[in-house]
């Protein structure tokens, strides 16, 4: 089978004593910037509907998940095989009517049944679970939807609206780095607050400007003597690449 195949090939190269002196070192902590930088790769893949370079890159993901697992075997915590039992347990009781005797399902009952499991946590808050490693726009958003559930939201987008005037107010007030960062940082929250409220994803949203931005300069970088140019030419050459862009869209 190929995953035992991987499995085998981890373990060579973790052998402390004929492995590989770069893997025998490694930590989960170590480890874990390459888990999160190949699950980027992978959405990039699908992104650009590479599915040539989706291939390989859901093996580097994998090969994490055997990476990690490995080490936690050596310490005596878990295996591949408990990884991969956890997960399958959790679908099935995640999925009832499909696997189980209930006659209904679809998200609302995946959200009673994810509800209750961390209702079993040690952690009671609504916060629980919300992963630190998360991307911070994507985090903002989520800790935004746990305290919606029990509540703590407004009712409209007339709120988050209000609060990014208020927190652009107050950026402009400070001139201390350390209180400007604060503040920017109630907005950058504040305008996820209003992307949730209107169904966006902040992650994606930010995403399309990224691309939307890049594609724009690389067009405009092209122009002869671009980099000696004044602001106001290089303004005009990012309006006419604007035009450009909004066109070819139409």
């Amino acid at each position: 089978m190929p995953l035992e195949r991987l499995v085998q090939i981890m373990r060579r190269l973790r052998d402390p004593k004929t492995g590989c002196e770069w893997d025998t070192v490694q930590t989960f902590d170590t480890i874990a910037p390459y888990t999160i930088e190949e699950a980027y790769e992978v959405a990039d893949a699908i992104a650009r509907k590479d599915m040539d370079a989706l291939a390989d890159e859901l093996g580097d993901l994998q090969l994490q998940v055997v990476f990690h697992s490995r080490m936690a075997e050596e310490a005596g915590h878990f295996t591949l095989d408990d990884v991969i039992d956890r997960i399958c347990d959790k679908m099935e009781r995640r999925h009832p009517h499909i696997f189980g005797d209930e006659e209904h399902g679809g998200h609302h009952l995946w959200e009673k049944i994810k509800a209750e499991e961390r209702a079993a946590n040690l952690d009671k808050s609504a916060l629980a679970g919300v992963a630190l490693a998360l991307p911070a726009l994507e985090r903002a958003a989520k800790l935004q939807r746990r305290a919606a559930r029990v509540g703590f939201d407004w009712p409209d987008q007339s709120g988050p609206r209000a609060k990014i005037n208020e927190e652009l107010a107050e950026l402009d007030a400070e001139s201390d780095h350390a209180r400007m960062l604060e503040e920017l940082g109630d907005l950058l929250f504040a305008v996820v607050n209003l992307s949730r409220h209107l169904n966006i994803e902040p992650e994606a949203a930010l995403r399309e400007a990224n691309a939307k931005f890049e594609h724009r300069f690389r067009m405009i970088e092209q122009a002869p003597g671009f980099a000696q140019m004044s602001l106001d030419e290089k303004e005009e050459l990012w309006t006419a690449a604007k035009k450009a862009q909004a066109g070819s869209m139409a």
